[in-house]
């Protein structure tokens, strides 16, 4: 660790004085100190992360100051109705004095990589799967300059700073405006469906989910619940102010905690249809909930997304005459997740499975202003790029 900061190593001689080897170990010590601090950060992070849910789930997981900035960015830039385009994205930059630049070489570590200094911002090439997704990076990137963050101090800063700039750029792609209208026309036909919002504004079924969740609540009076599940189980972004019952550790971390499998979160899963919505009503220790479930694959695995809402306001949503039905007492252990008397009898002795380990188990926190971001690498490419 010493070596680590570039300082020469001090070479101990019989005539160094005791209390200046004292002060060196001091040294040492101290350095050893914090790098374990550093490395029992996860847990800050999770209770970081999930001071900035509840904080935001107490405000209707609504930001007013966010929602006027850009819809004043979007009228500067000439944006009337519809599906933003890339066009006017490059014109949302231009008026900020960045251009927007697509690069193959940018930085692993990196979503992109703005230059302060040239007004450049660099993403990735536009040809790469799911390029739809180019709008939202170089919206964040844009919003980092319009919110006048700093470098990060700590890591719930940098989470917030992530929150806004996320929420900024889905201002941006799903106006509050045209949202609401079409939000609150839907709930008048009574035929409120993730998949018509999201295709109304050409997004990712991901992105229309966790736009509802700002303005259900706050516009529709209406509260709901957000689950995006890995195919493992594991809830990877939440979102609930409806008082669904979900799993939590001690610290009230939701992310990482595995869903009931009654849930059509994870029971979506296994349906042999995975290209169109599903329906299900969840009886729960917290009361009846309808949800609606959409599957997905990426780079990492399957996943699904879920929004769901209380039983009564099922009548608002499309696919709430579905027959099916799930009871499940979670988070008692004995509804999905401890084996029946009957099993373990059977096999508690006779089986021995071998786990698999997930390496993130023993990966620190990432680190830095930035963290997880090879600042080398970074400047390399910027040094590089700036050159041409």
């Amino acid at each position: 660790m010493f070596r680590q900061l570039g300082i020469t190593p001090i070479r101990v001689s019989k005539g160094m004085p005791d209390d200046t080897i004292e002060s060196i170990l001091g040294l040492h010590r101290e350095l050893q100190r914090r790098e374990s601090e550093a490395i029992a950060t996860p847990e800050e992070a999770r209770r970081a992360n999930t001071e900035l849910r509840l904080r935001m789930r107490a405000q209707n997981n609504y930001i007013g100051d966010i929602e006027k900035l850009a819809e004043k960015q979007l009228k500067a830039a000439g944006h009337v109705s519809g599906a933003l385009t890339h066009r006017t994205v490059s014109i949302m930059a231009d008026k900020l004095g960045f251009e927007l630049l697509y690069v193959n070489d940018l930085p692993h570590s990196t979503r992109s990589v703005t230059d302060l200094e040239n007004g450049r911002i660099y993403l990735p090439p536009a040809s790469i799967p799911g390029g739809h997704g180019l709008r939202s990076m170089a919206l964040q990137a844009m919003a980092h300059r319009l919110l006048g963050h700093k470098r990060p101090t700590n890591y719930a800063n940098f989470l917030e700073q992530r929150l806004e700039i996320n929420y900024f750029a889905a201002c941006c792609l799903m106006p509050e405006t045209a949202s609401v209208a079409s939000l609150q026309q839907a709930k008048k036909d009574r035929n409120l469906a993730v998949e018509d919002f999201r295709d109304a504004f050409g997004v990712t079924h991901e992105a229309a989910a966790m736009r509802m969740t700002n303005l259900m609540t706050e516009h529709l009076g209406m509260s709901l619940h957000f689950l995006r599940v890995a195919g493992s189980g594991a809830i990877t972004r939440v979102y609930e102010n409806d008082d669904l019952l979900l799993p939590m550790d001690v610290t009230g971390a939701v992310e990482g905690q595995p869903v009931c499998r009654k849930f059509l979160a994870r029971a979506a899963f296994t349906q042999q249809n995975r290209t169109t919505e599903h329906h299900q009503y969840t009886d729960t220790p917290s009361g009846t909930f309808w949800c609606a479930t959409q599957t997905g694959t990426a780079s990492d695995g399957d996943f699904s997304i879920t929004v769901g809402v209380p039983f009564d306001d099922a009548r608002w949503w499309r696919g709430r005459e579905t027959q099916d039905r799930a009871v499940s007492t979670c988070p008692d252990e004995a509804c999905c997740r401890r084996p029946t008397p009957e099993l373990s009898s059977r096999w508690s002795s006779k089986a021995w499975p071998s786990a698999r380990v997930h390496t993130q188990m023993f990966s620190p926190l990432p680190r830095g202003a930035f963290p997880g971001v090879d600042e080398n690498e970074v400047y390399t490419f910027l040094a590089r790029h700036a050159a041409e």
